[in-house]
């Protein structure tokens, strides 16, 4: 038995994932444990639910592999410093110091964060070798044309490359300071969000806006080639020398300063968001065509942070040159975790790898189950009155009837999530049809702004009814955007037609308003029984009472926190939101069952909740 530890950490998204013989066995971000969203430090807590996970301790190691190279980021880091110096001082000040404590001595790290008890072979792929194994090893796919795009890795900011068996060759890449990534961070900045966690809001609120400002962005910001490279015009950004992304050129430009955070969204933003949007779209789509025409690949496995912008996915699965797309689920840095292990197995062992029908990511759901014992615990320390329904199919009608009703319930199931997307094992669940449903789970759920849109969850064999998926297409990982089908759609009233911005979150647009976004799109998550039995068992039972096999499925957490994790995670967030009730494995809680003395004493955890 071969097991191989892969880890990121130290720069974004600190995870660890355990392949043993070849399988994925388990994976889990630290942010989940330790609580503090997007956790970059070494990942322990995450390694040690991967090991309970698969019944082994660190002795049993025999591989530990690191995302990225260190060395090769620090020359990056260096080099850029010297040739802005003087002014890229400060930056260098600041970073330097964490470099030489920790960053350059990673075995060192590694063995430490294992409790010294592991003495065997630290191996360092690249980061993009890193993604680029995390997309194809798992995908369905026995060849297939790899496109990774992100911020920036060592030096590369986006690579194309071939898959092919159990081997992986990168041919050609972007490096920086020519990122995709960088450049919809700048804009993430420039519209008030927090960079590398606010970019799927600026997604989100882009179909608010008009794309005005493409041909602006075109003139003076990204010269971009045909086969997808680019320049970016480095006078309006600031992320080389200084520590802001942007400069006051970038702002000139524009006509204003940044917004600020938890101000008002105007239509500047909305504009703006529209904008960058189409102009990332044009990038992807141009740099697929090229990977496309390098490797006569009909099917392509997309990694990397900008793999997460699910409508850009859409973009390229309508009018891109490939049959079939694939993207890591996980697919910002803490995927590369993953990569890295697979990579080992494969490409430096050279093992052989079997393809599945429909991937070998297990639905994704690789982070830690829980146990009775554990939920009894938790139930007691905090107070809970629980009602344990042991009878699957009992259990079932009781939470679909809850939901018919119009309750907001949580939803803890299995095994945890290992991405950003809550997948029917950590969600809060809803039906889809009350039109007000999006504004009050937005506002008294999560705690966060009523412009985000929800994704639908759907039946498998249901989806093309609700839907425009591609014939043959799924999407099981909530990584596609799809148009609600016009069979579903509701005409607007002529007076209505009008409406901007902010005030196109009142319009009834479909049967399913709830789920559907302002343009008539949705971030669809096909739920089949292959991946998430109970979930699709609910989703049946679901229809079977309400005639939608649809349901709202959002992270369990609020704003500011990871998603939930342990039974006493999602307890606490059940007691301090507005949560109706939380099926907790075979427990049902119900807030009207709940004391006074324990709710009260909740009540106020709301407040603590800041931005993410």
């Amino acid at each position: 038995m071969t097991t191989i530890l892969g880890i990121s950490a130290f720069f974004h998204d600190a995870a660890a994932a355990l392949v043993v013989d070849g399988n994925i066995v388990a994976a889990a971000e630290e942010e989940r444990f330790t609580r503090l969203k997007h956790d970059a430090s070494f990942p322990t807590q995450a390694i040690a639910a991967c090991l309970t996970q698969a019944g082994l301790t660190a002795e049993a190691i025999d591989y530990v592999a690191f995302y990225e190279k260190p060395l090769l980021k620090f020359d990056r880091l260096m080099e850029t410093f010297l040739s802005t110096a003087p002014r890229g001082f400060p930056s260098f000040v600041k970073a330097v110091p964490q470099w030489l404590h920790q960053k350059l001595f990673l075995r060192r790290e590694i063995r430490r964060g294992l409790n010294d008890t592991y003495q065997r072979q630290c191996l360092f792929p690249e980061h993009h070798e890193s993604h680029a194994a995390s997309a194809f090893y798992p995908s369905p796919f026995e060849n297939a044309a790899i496109l990774t795009i992100d911020g920036v890795g060592e030096w590369a900011t986006a690579t194309i490359g071939e898959g092919r068996g159990n081997t992986i060759r990168l041919t050609h890449e972007l490096r920086f300071p020519h990122s995709p990534g960088l450049l919809y961070s700048a804009f993430t900045h420039y519209c008030g969000f927090k960079v590398n966690s606010g970019e799927y809001k600026l997604m989100g609120l882009a179909p608010y806006g008009t794309p005005k400002y493409v041909d602006l962005i075109y003139e003076h910001l990204v010269d971009l080639k045909p086969d997808g490279s680019f320049f970016l015009n480095q006078r309006y950004f600031d992320y080389l020398a200084g520590t802001r992304m942007i400069s006051k050129r970038f702002q000139r430009l524009f006509g204003a300063p940044p917004r600020v955070p938890e101000s008002p969204i105007t239509e500047r933003e909305m504009d703006l968001a529209a904008s960058i949007q189409v102009v990332l779209e044009e990038i992807v789509l141009r740099m697929a065509r090229t990977a496309h025409r390098w490797t006569g690949q009909s099917a392509l496995c997309l990694a990397g942070g900008v793999a997460l912008n699910c409508v850009a996915n859409r973009h390229l699965q309508c009018k891109g040159p490939f049959e079939k797309l694939w993207i890591q689920p996980a697919a910002g840095d803490a995927g590369g975790a993953l990569g890295a292990a697979l990579l080992v197995w494969h490409q430096l062992l050279g093992q052989p790898r079997v393809v599945q029908e429909h991937d070998a990511q297990h639905g994704s759901l690789l982070g830690p189950s829980t146990t009775a014992a554990e939920i009894r615990s938790s139930l007691e320390e905090l107070h809970v009155v629980a009602e344990p329904i042991e009878d699957e199919s009992e259990r079932l009608q009781t939470v679909a009837r809850l939901l018919a009703e119009g309750k907001i319930v949580g939803w803890f199931q299995g095994r945890m999530e290992f991405g950003p997307r809550a997948l029917g094992a950590r969600s809060l669940l809803a039906d889809p049809q009350p039109v007000t449903m999006q504004r009050v789970m937005n506002e008294k759920i999560k705690l966060r702004e009523a412009f985000r849109p929800f994704a639908p969850a759907v039946l498998q064999e249901r989806a093309v009814d609700y839907f425009n998926l591609p014939s043959g297409a799924d999407s099981p990982y909530m990584l596609l955007v799809a148009d609600v089908q016009p069979t579903q759609r509701i005409t607007i009233d002529d007076t209505a037609t009008d409406a901007r911005g902010f005030a196109l979150l009142n319009q009834r647009r479909s049967t399913i308003p709830a789920v559907t976004h302002v343009d008539y799109s949705a971030r669809v998550q096909t739920v089949d029984p292959q991946r998430n039995r109970p979930f699709y068992q609910l989703l049946k039972v679901f229809e079977s009472l309400t005639g939608c096999p649809v349901l709202i499925n959002t992270s369990f957490n609020v704003r500011g926190e990871p998603l939930v994790c342990s039974p006493a995670d999602a307890i606490r967030c059940f007691l301090s939101t507005e949560i109706d009730a939380l099926v907790l494995e075979d427990y049902l809680m119900l807030k009207s069952a709940q004391s006074p003395e324990v709710l009260s004493q909740w009540n106020h955890q709301a407040s603590r909740f800041t931005l993410d």
